[in-house]
């Protein structure tokens, strides 16, 4: 989908609010003759500011505003392939996989391709999505340092809550982005690309400061957390085992278990092991593969045992669990 833009007349000005009702001018110069009322003008602009997108070559970001109608919204998008970050402002109720949130502040949340959502109907927001071909993470950790905190974080769901300061501020600077995507000149993709990591790393250190991780004495600690993180999330299909992390990390099992329960309640063991459950889940709850299908991609060549392994950390057989799922999304 290509951004499109519209010329009212020659060097005019168009005021368009935002949801908080400040106003923004643009500047529009005239490229032919066409007839526009301003009220046609206005609609035009104010649509494109609410859901617009970007697009250079491969690489892909897109900006949604929403007001108790996220659901419309989203549904025009195809979103899936995306990377979203999620401005949720109070009072909202956000699903993220199978823990539900009911917000008291105003909160950013940050899902992975895959990761499945859901953001209440009442809720007003913003949202940024774009492809890892416009800006990776893991390429660029040097830039950011947000890979295990943010994104592929697997001792919490990542969310971010904000105080009214922090609220106003990064909501000013996500609403730059559908500025930028209008100016659209040769810039643009660069200005976007500044503005994303603004954002990353202003929520990366509200994170730290909330997991009172925020000081240099605390930072090789916070980059070992990172860094196990990362490793179970790329290889918890493959590696099942503590001992196995502890190889890639060079170091002893004992210090492997030692290192992460000064920071974390959760053990290394069973950090591993709910990574895999968390998957197991996703793929029994949004995919048609069986349970042995199942398995067999999360590294189980023996159904049998992966069904053990799943009713023991669950208390239900990877059917039933498929069944309640449903039943429980059809009954909402």
């Amino acid at each position: 989908m290509q951004f499109i833009r519209f010329w009212p007349g020659n060097n005019s000005k168009v005021f368009v609010p935002s949801l908080q009702h400040q106003y923004r001018t643009f500047e529009i110069k005239k490229i032919k003759k066409e007839t526009f009322t301003i009220q046609s003008c206005y609609a035009k602009l104010y649509n494109l500011l609410m859901n617009s997108f970007k697009e250079f070559a491969f690489k892909k970001l897109g900006y949604l505003e929403f007001n108790g109608d996220f659901n419309t919204q989203f549904k025009r998008q195809k979103t899936d392939i995306f990377i979203k970050i999620a401005y949720v402002r109070s009072g909202g109720i956000v699903k993220i996989d199978f823990e539900e949130f009911m917000l008291e502040k105003d909160a950013f949340f940050f899902i992975n391709p895959g990761q499945f959502f859901e953001i209440n109907k009442d809720c007003s927001g913003l949202m940024v999505y774009y492809n890892r071909d416009f800006y990776c993470i893991e390429i660029h950790d040097k830039e950011v340092a947000c890979d295990g905190i943010l994104f592929h974080n697997i001792y919490e769901i990542p969310v971010i809550l904000l105080t009214p300061e922090d609220s106003l501020n990064l909501c000013s600077l996500m609403q730059q982005t559908a500025t930028e995507i209008l100016i659209g000149d040769y810039g643009t993709e660069e200005m976007l690309r500044i503005i994303l990591k603004q954002l990353i790393i202003k929520c990366t250190r509200i994170w730290k400061k909330e997991h009172g991780m925020s000081t240099e004495h605390a930072r090789p600690e916070i980059e070992f957390l990172r860094l196990f993180s990362q490793l179970i999330d790329t290889n918890y299909t493959r590696f099942h085992a503590v001992a196995d992390y502890a190889d890639l990390l060079n170091i002893t099992a004992k210090a492997l278990n030692k290192r992460i329960s000064q920071y974390n309640r959760i053990s290394p063991n069973n950090l591993i092991k709910n990574r895999i459950i968390l998957e197991a889940k996703r793929l029994l709850a949004h995919t048609q593969l069986n349970v042995k299908e199942i398995g067999y991609k999360l590294g189980y060549n023996d159904s049998s045992y992966f069904i053990r392994f799943f009713t023991s950390h669950t208390a239900l057989s990877p059917h039933k669990f498929r069944l309640q799922y449903q039943q429980s999304y059809l009954g909402n």
